[in-house]
């Protein structure tokens, strides 16, 4: 059996399924084993760092959803899937986030020899990433840096983007556009960046560039780090309203199966 086709069938050994999305059931430390794997298989490979707010998102989003479940790993990323799972049933091993598999990448990188690339956020913030990183993980060869102010419907912008991604030889690609955004691009353009892993990680680069602050430990352990994104930018407000909308539909869930 081919490399790749091994992997698949380890991680599918690995699945759960909540609310129609299959997500794997596994560890950091699987999690590497994985990537690891992937980079040696060749071709590209999908991560979703999966939370509530997208898996909600998703019951109302046929290709969000179909997306999702096609990835070629998808991790609890979220103290909400976390309690989902283990509402309904089907506990996770434990969380884990695109933030800190990003750092877990990234601090590994170096002794493998990944080649990262950062595309997305604001002008200037994926730049004070890529030299954050460095100083954090000497050694680590970023590729390639661009922002995520680019027209997605300009063929010509696009055109660009990926030229740059694949004139990089990135081996792994982290795209911080915000999901589903992310997630679509990767569906999209995955095969033209000329990558082995593409991860959608949202917000990550403003916190590796020192932008924004990430929620103190004693928060992040308590499962509450929603309310110090939400503390630091009230502007989620509306955003944030779908985690008890996720609630609700993990309990209605619950009861119609009976458990």
């Amino acid at each position: 059996m081919e490399e790749k086709q091994l992997i698949s069938v380890k991680l599918a050994e690995k699945k759960i399924s909540m609310l129609g999305a299959g997500i794997h059931n596994v560890t950091m430390e699987e999690t590497m084993c994985a990537v690891d794997g992937f980079i040696t298989a060749g071709g590209l490979h999908q991560i979703i760092t999966l939370n509530a707010e997208i898996l909600y998102q998703a019951q109302f989003n046929e290709r969000l959803l179909s997306l999702i479940n096609k990835a070629d790993l998808v991790t609890p990323d979220g103290s909400g899937i976390v309690w989902g799972a283990d509402y309904l049933g089907v506990p996770l091993k434990e969380r884990v986030s695109g933030i800190d598999l990003l750092w877990e990448i990234c601090r590994m990188a170096p002794e493998k020899g990944w080649r990262i690339y950062l595309l997305g956020a604001a002008p200037g913030i994926a730049d004070k990433a890529a030299e954050n990183l460095k100083m954090k993980y000497p050694g680590i060869a970023i590729a390639g840096v661009r922002n995520g102010y680019f027209d997605i419907n300009n063929k010509e912008e696009i055109q660009n983007v990926l030229e740059d991604v694949q004139q990089a030889a990135a081996d792994i690609i982290f795209i911080a556009m915000g999901a589903p955004r992310q997630e679509y691009f990767i569906e999209d353009y995955g095969k033209d960046l000329g990558v082995k892993i593409a991860i959608g990680v949202g917000g990550s680069f403003d916190v590796v560039a020192g932008a924004v602050k990430r929620a103190p430990v004693f928060m992040q352990k308590m499962g509450i780090e929603w309310l110090w994104r939400l503390l630091c930018q009230p502007s989620r407000w509306k955003r944030m309203l779908n985690l008890p909308r996720f609630v609700g539909l993990v309990k209605k869930t619950k009861k119609k199966q009976g458990l």
